[in-house]
C-alpha cells in the first residue's frame, strides 16, 4: 500500500493535468461482426457488458503509433510543439517490442529531439493512476516541468480468436496526460496505490501454446502470447473491494463522498461502473461511461473519460475529480485532482 499527498501544499507548487490527448483507431467493430466468429450475440454483450462497438487497430498499427498520435493531439490542444515536452512516460502492456522501450518509439514517430523517456507496466488498466502518479512526481522534482504520460494499448492483438471472454470487451486506444506545475493548492491531491498479488492470474497475458478445435496452432499478433481473464474474479473484486477502497481513500483525505464532483472510473464494464457508483450512494450523473462506443481501452480508459467530461462541461475548473483504475496484478489505485483552469498553472500560455 502506498499513499501520497505531496502534490498539494501551502507553499510548494502543485501538479495539474494541463491537457489530455486522445487517439482512436479508424476501424469500428460492432457486436454483430464479433458474433460471426465468436459464440455470442449483440443482446448478450449489451446486457452483460454494455458495449455496442469498439475500435480495433489496423494490422500495421501498434502501441507506439496510437501513442504518438495521442501525444500530438495533447500538444495541439496546448498549442505547443512536441519538442517542448521534457519527459515522456509510456504506460503499456502491449509494447511494440521487448526492446527498446515503447516511449522511444513514440518519441521517434512524433519527431521529438533527444528527450528522456521510459515505459511503465502496472498491469495495463491501472496505469491511468500508477503512471500518472509517477509523472507527477517528476514534475514535483522540479527537473521536468512538462511531462507527457502516454497510455496506449493494442489489446486486440493479444486475443485468442476463439476466446469470447476478452474478444468482446477490449478496444484499442491511446490517451496522453500533459502534466505541469500549478500554483500552490491546485491540481493533484492524494494518491493511493495498492496491489493484491494473490489474484495475479485473474487477468494476464501469458506465453502458452494453444491449438484450435482442429488441433492447429493458434497465434496472436504477439505470437504465443494471449490475454486471459477470469470474468467472475474481476466482477467480485470490483464490486467487493473498490467501493470500500474509495470510501477509505476519501475519508483519509479528510473528505466525504458528496465532496467529489466527478468520478472518473475505469471502463471495465458499464454495469460495474454503475455498480460502483450505486454502492457509494452517489448519483450516476456524477460520472459518465464511454465503454458503449469504444470498449474497455485499458490504461487509456480513465483519461478518455476525463477528456469527455471536460469537453462536455461535466468537469469544470475548481471541481474535484476522483480517478479510480484497476486491472492486472491485481493493481488498483485512486487519485484526487482539483481540476485546473489555465490561470492555475505556473507556466502561462503565450
Amino acid at each position: 500500500m502506498a499513499r501520497h499527498s505531496l502534490y498539494e501544499t501551502e507553499s510548494q507548487p502543485g501538479v495539474g493535468i494541463r491537457a489530455i490527448g486522445r487517439y482512436l483507431p479508424a476501424r469500428v467493430v460492432t457486436n454483430a461482426e464479433l458474433a460471426r466468429t465468436l459464440p455470442t450475440n449483440d443482446e448478450w454483450i449489451r446486457e452483460r457488458i454494455g458495449i455496442e462497438e469498439r475500435r480495433f487497430s489496423a494490422p500495421d498499427e501498434w502501441s507506439s503509433d496510437l501513442g504518438a498520435k495521442a501525444l500530438a493531439d495533447a500538444c495541439h490542444q496546448m498549442n505547443i510543439n512536441v519538442r517542448d515536452v521534457d519527459l515522456v512516460i509510456c504506460s503499456t502492456y502491449t509494447p511494440d517490442h521487448m526492446l527498446p522501450n515503447t516511449a522511444a518509439a513514440i518519441m521517434h514517430k512524433a519527431g521529438m529531439p533527444p528527450t528522456p523517456g521510459f515505459d511503465v507496466n502496472s498491469g495495463g488498466c491501472p496505469g491511468a493512476v500508477f503512471a500518472l502518479d509517477i509523472g507527477a512526481k517528476y514534475v514535483s522534482s522540479g527537473g521536468y516541468p512538462r511531462v507527457a504520460v502516454v497510455l496506449t494499448d493494442v489489446g486486440s492483438k493479444l486475443f485468442d480468436p476463439e476466446d469470447r471472454t476478452v474478444g468482446v470487451i477490449f478496444g484499442d486506444a491511446a490517451a496522453c496526460y500533459i502534466l505541469e506545475p500549478t500554483l500552490p493548492g491546485k491540481g493533484m491531491r492524494d494518491v493511493l496505490l495498492r496491489s493484491d498479488p494473490d489474484h495475479y492470474s485473474s487477468v494476464y497475458a501469458a506465453r502458452e501454446l494453444r491449438t484450435d478445435r482442429n488441433g492447429l496452432p493458434k497465434k496472436s499478433a504477439f505470437g504465443d502470447n494471449f490475454t486471459t481473464m477470469r470474468g467472475n474474479d474481476i466482477k467480485e473484486f470490483v464490486l467487493g473491494v473498490i467501493p470500500d477502497f474509495i470510501r477509505e481513500f476519501v475519508l483519509k483525505a479528510g473528505l466525504e463522498l458528496d465532496d467529489i464532483d466527478f468520478f472518473a472510473l475505469h471502463q471495465a464494464n458499464r454495469n460495474l461502473v454503475h455498480g460502483i457508483v450505486d454502492a457509494l450512494g452517489q448519483p450516476r450523473d456524477k460520472t459518465l461511461t464511454n465503454i458503449e462506443r469504444i470498449g474497455n481501452t485499458s490504461g487509456a480508459s480513465v483519461p478518455l473519460v476525463l477528456r469527455e467530461a471536460v469537453d462536455s462541461g461535466r468537469l469544470l475548473a475548481g471541481q474535484l475529480a476522483l480517478l479510480t483504475a484497476f486491472g492486472g496484478g491485481l493493481n488498483y489505485g485512486a487519485a484526487l485532482v482539483r481540476w485546473c483552469g489555465p490561470e492555475d498553472f505556473v507556466i502561462q500560455e503565450t
